[in-house]
């Protein structure tokens, strides 16, 4: 370990990335404790106290929500976003021609995703605002001073700071070790456990009954942590055999097109984190509501999406395997992949080139997407289930870290791994020629 470490820094341009990378999420971190003036922390810090649902995208915003920090949003309208701009590349043939066009249609497909979201945080922001106030009580407001010009001011510098980690995502991306918004997403993550852990410890030091259901939370997140790795790193090798060779040199031209278990990585989660927590959002603005089937109708919302209930776990569930499905299917196109493979004269043992190749690629993709999407799903919704189970114990201690955040964090750090290790090679590479 210390030899590779010692190698990465002897890596002047990977060193440089790193560091740079390092930087962008101290200013990231340090964005987030900035809140928005006049804002009323204390009432805030209360509302997520009672509110569960809103530590979703706490989740992903590093803590904006609770500190109304100018990040409010962090990057969730450009999560929103994309997700939009994909869905229309299914339903809209311009737009899925420009997804088909390699580098230059995926920069104009990421400027509409930019110009998006624009409207989309400046209403999320006006409903974050608007969903706070209610969550308050009545006479009382988010905001110091609740007039029009000063809630526009508001929701100007909320979207302003999604634009900013919009940016610095991009930066990242572009300048840093690549990935930016997904790092950006693990680091609100990661922030967020030693406000979960120190309390904890805390506790039981105090309560020796706490320490036991502590060490075991611990044990089951390291196992569930390496599960999730082994899962993210399995994969099916489809063999390719190229034409024009001999017999006896065939196993020296044998290609391997590599399908992953979990090929879609951390997408679905974020996908489906940013939708799951729209109906209980939504139920919070009706739950005062005058007419009684209304208010009653947004009252049960409220119970059955609160975090760990049946309908919240159950639709939590069916959203990652879904998006996990549509994800899968709109990035691997069998049809394209098996005509480049005829074109290059190669064809897959037993597999007529052409038509039935791409079919046999479309069946073994669909069987490794059910089983990595149900993976997806179990682990999402499994530390709910167990923290379930937990709470009926007389002292039961709080999760470390989510299922998504869990496949989020696992996601990210080896991608991570891959992008220093290319480095490293091509390092080795320029030595060489």
């Amino acid at each position: 370990m210390l030899k590779i470490l010692t190698q990465i820094w002897n890596t002047k341009p990977l060193r440089a990335k790193i560091l740079f990378t390092l930087a962008a999420l101290a200013i990231f971190r340090l964005v987030a404790h900035i809140p928005v003036p006049g804002a009323n922390i204390e009432g805030i810090s209360q509302v997520m106290e009672r509110n569960q649902l809103l530590g979703v995208f706490s989740m992903l915003t590093g803590g904006g929500i609770e500190r109304f920090s100018v990040v409010l949003m962090g990057i969730s309208p450009y999560i929103t976003a994309s997700i939009v701009v994909q869905l229309l590349t299914v339903v809209i043939p311009k737009l899925e021609d420009l997804s088909k066009e390699g580098e230059r249609g995926r920069a104009t497909l990421n400027k509409y995703t930019r110009y998006l979201t624009i409207p989309l945080a400046l209403i999320q922001s006006y409903g974050m605002i608007v969903l706070l106030n209610r969550s308050l009580g009545a006479n009382v407001s988010v905001l110091t001073d609740s007039s029009l010009s000063n809630l526009l001011f508001t929701m100007l510098v909320v979207t302003t700071g999604t634009l900013f980690l919009m940016w610095l995502g991009e930066i990242i991306t572009e300048k840093g070790i690549g990935n930016g918004i997904s790092v950006l997403i693990f680091a609100g993550i990661v922030s967020g456990i030693p406000t979960i852990l120190g309390p904890t410890l805390s506790l039981s030091t105090e309560d020796t009954s706490y320490l036991i259901p502590l060490i075991g939370i611990m044990i089951f997140t390291v196992l569930l942590t390496a599960i999730v790795v082994v899962v993210t790193e399995a994969q099916r090798q489809i063999p390719v055999t190229y034409a024009g060779h001999s017999f006896r040199s065939q196993s020296k031209t044998m290609s391997h097109i590599p399908l992953r278990v979990n090929q879609a990585g951390m997408i679905p989660i974020i996908f489906a984190v940013s939708i799951i927590a729209l109906p209980g959002i939504i139920a919070n603005f009706f739950q005062n509501a005058k007419t009684e089937w209304v208010k009653n109708f947004a009252v049960w919302l409220l119970n059955e999406f609160n975090q760990g209930g049946y309908l919240y776990m159950l639709l939590y569930f069916v959203l990652v395997v879904a998006f996990t499905f549509f994800y899968v299917n709109l990035t691997f196109n069998a049809e394209q992949v098996a005509d480049n493979i005829q074109k290059r004269g190669g064809f897959i043992p037993g597999i007529r080139p052409g038509r039935q190749t791409a079919e046999y690629l479309s069946s073994v993709l669909n069987r490794i997407t059910l089983l990595g999407s149900s993976f997806l799903g179990i682990v999402a919704v499994l530390p709910y289930i167990v923290q379930s189970v937990s709470s009926t114990l007389q002292a039961s201690v709080p999760m470390l870290i989510s299922g998504a955040g869990l496949i989020i964090i696992v996601g990210v750090v080896l991608e991570i791994v891959r992008q220093i290790n290319a480095q490293l090679i091509m390092q080795d590479y320029d030595k060489l020629y």
